[in-house]
């Protein structure tokens, strides 16, 4: 019985105390600011998605049905994420893209609403930018990378 005792507590411990916890507090990126630093220079919505990971309104953001040729750039550091040319009205809401620019967004599991998403933050500063589902077109990647429009910056193309 005593042994029994000790197995259960030995594994209580060891998985209450799991890496996937520390992941996002040992995570460092190229782009590293104070909390303070990013309140001075993001709006509050920006704040609210990129650093606490919220999510704005559906059908506020003016990027939503841009469709002008260009790159969205991490409203943060400004990073380039996403081209005009991937992006897709989904009817959801948000700007939505059929894939990223490999590289400079990152990916990690998100269980804050009860169950598993992937969510989507910038690879440079760590920036929360919204989630990737795979119910988008079929006629190229499957994948609808919903962002949220606070989370980026519009760089139109030069003409």
């Amino acid at each position: 019985m005593k042994q029994i005792a000790i197995l259960v507590l030995a594994f209580l411990v060891v998985s209450c105390n799991s890496k996937a916890q520390d992941k996002k507090e040992k995570e460092t990126f190229t782009v590293n600011k104070t909390d303070a630093e990013w309140r001075a220079e993001l709006t509050e919505l920006e704040y609210h998605v990129l650093r606490e990971a919220g999510t704005e309104r559906p059908f506020t953001s003016e990027l939503n049905k841009n469709y002008d040729a260009g790159t969205y750039v991490c409203a943060a550091c400004g990073t380039p994420l996403f081209k005009s040319e991937h992006k897709f009205d989904s009817g959801t809401g948000w700007p939505s893209f059929d894939r990223e620019i490999e590289g400079n967004v990152a990916f990690d599991t998100d269980y804050k609403i009860g169950y598993a998403r992937t969510e989507e933050h910038c690879a440079t500063c760590g920036g929360h930018l919204g989630h990737v589902f795979n119910d988008g077109p079929r006629e190229t990647t499957g994948q609808r990378h919903c962002i949220n429009g606070a989370a980026l910056d519009f760089i139109p193309k030069k003409q």
